[in-house]
């Protein structure tokens, strides 16, 4: 399960606007009976209609949609056309991983970027960077070495996209309850790539060779850098350029994420939980193998945690007020790895498969996480800390995968799932106390659930 980053995606014409101006279409962040998230805003009406009611955000949404399929059918395609180069299972493996490990290092040294430059300008030149390197994939030239540099330089550039673009996000529909669903509807769009992704790149490595394939999301990427230039608005840099080096600039802004308080322990909270839930995704291969079931049954259980992401994103996003949704943050979170559980018995696929959707279902704490994140992030942080935030997930969701099968080396497969159940409850646990106390003495509970 991939939480919402995958892969760069976008924002969307109208006349420059100044910096915070609210777009055309969005709630702005404060004025006449439209208070700002953080004095508690009032739910717009309309739910998810409300945030596609935005011209820019459709824009977004589309890009986002564009870029998401093309890098799921990428990966595939690459992988493939490394073992047709190589025979070597294990190269092919590393291809795929290779789209987890460079994301700590492009989210930590290049996370200035998103807040030294105007944002459609990033967002523009890294899907372009992107469409290049896939590019020189195509090339019959490129060596086996130089797919693989190639793939870690498209993950590398995609953190600092897709901070960029959340951090944007609450630009485009105010940083209020737009902003939480908008939020939403991106990883129900990360979720759903993942099960029609996959599938779709396998039939289209059926019609066309893998480099065929490849050369088809170069043009995605394309599509997506048109739409973010002609559908969003430029909007000015957030910070100084000439001020410190890029570097510094980035490694700074990791430190005042860290020292504050409350945001390291929001922080961790977006990061936990992943590092846990992988597990069994990770190992849904040996443990289908184990209890004696085929591929079809392996599938099943594949898409069993994404199916009940999607569900429990729409339900809350659709159903529960804002209110709510911040007063369930902290105990679903908590509950959200308790059905691994239910792998100590060995369970057959009914069985497993709910395990894997209640667990999908309890990432519903995801939207109120995100309300009290982009409360708690000043302004001139915010690209910085965002890029930081989704690196971060997307590294360890490897180290989990990994972590998971060092495990299973040594374990049965139900009991490592089980005991990672147990684990992570722990540790989400002590995360939840310590968030509940910066709450409580902040008052930050009162930005979303006043009013």
């Amino acid at each position: 399960m991939t939480a919402e980053p995958i892969p760069p995606a976008p924002t969307a014409p109208a006349a420059p606007t100044a910096a915070g101006a609210a777009p055309s279409g969005a709630a702005p962040s404060g004025g006449a009976g439209q208070p700002s998230a953080a004095t508690g805003s009032p739910s717009p009406r309309g739910g998810y209609a409300s945030v596609f009611a935005v011209r820019e955000f459709r824009a977004v949404f589309a890009a986002h949609t564009l870029s998401l399929l093309g890098v799921v059918v990428s990966e595939i395609s690459l992988t493939v056309l490394v073992y047709d180069l190589t025979g070597s299972p294990l190269l092919s493996a590393l291809t795929f991983a290779l789209g987890f490990l460079p994301y700590l290092l492009g989210g930590t040294l290049l996370a200035g970027v998103a807040d030294r430059y105007p944002a459609r300008r990033v967002l523009v030149v890294c899907d372009l960077v992107c469409a290049g390197c896939v590019a020189l994939m195509v090339l019959p030239t490129t060596p086996v070495a130089g797919l693989l540099v190639l793939r870690c330089a498209v993950a590398a550039v995609a953190p600092v996209f897709n901070g960029t673009r959340m951090a944007t996000l609450a630009d485009v529909l105010g940083q209020g309850e737009r902003f939480v669903l908008g939020r939403s509807l991106l990883r129900i769009v990360s979720q759903s790539a993942l099960l029609a992704g996959f599938g779709a790149g396998g039939v289209l490595l059926t019609l066309v060779p893998a480099r065929g394939a490849i050369a088809i999301t170069a043009a995605t990427f394309l599509c997506s850098a048109v739409l973010l230039r002609f559908g969003t608005r430029r909007r000015p840099a957030r910070g100084d350029v000439r001020k410190v080096s890029l570097l510094r600039d980035s490694l700074d802004g990791a430190r005042q994420v860290f020292a504050d308080r409350r945001l390291r322990a929001l922080t961790l909270m977006f990061w936990v939980p992943p590092l846990f839930v992988v597990a069994p995704e990770a190992l849904a291969a040996p443990y289908a193998d184990g209890i004696g079931v085929g591929t079809a049954a392996l599938g099943l259980l594949m898409c069993a945690m994404p199916v009940g992401h999607i569900a429990g994103e729409l339900f809350a996003g659709s159903v529960l007020s804002a209110a709510v949704r911040a007063r369930i943050v902290l105990p679903l979170a908590g509950c959200c790895l308790l059905p691994f559980l239910l792998y100590a018995v060995r369970p057959g696929v009914p069985l497993a498969m709910m395990a894997l959707a209640l667990s999908g279902l309890a990432s519903a704490y995801s939207l109120g996480l995100d309300q009290w994140y982009v409360a708690a992030v000043p302004e001139e942080l915010r690209g910085r800390a965002m890029t930081l935030m989704t690196a971060g997930m997307m590294t360890v969701q490897g180290i989990g995968m990994a972590a998971a099968g060092v495990a299973a080396e040594f374990l049965p497969v139900h009991q490592v799932v089980a005991g990672i159940g147990v684990l992570g409850t722990l540790c989400v646990l002590v995360l939840a106390a310590e968030l509940r106390r910066t709450e409580l003495r902040d008052g930050a509970d009162q930005h979303v659930t006043s009013g």
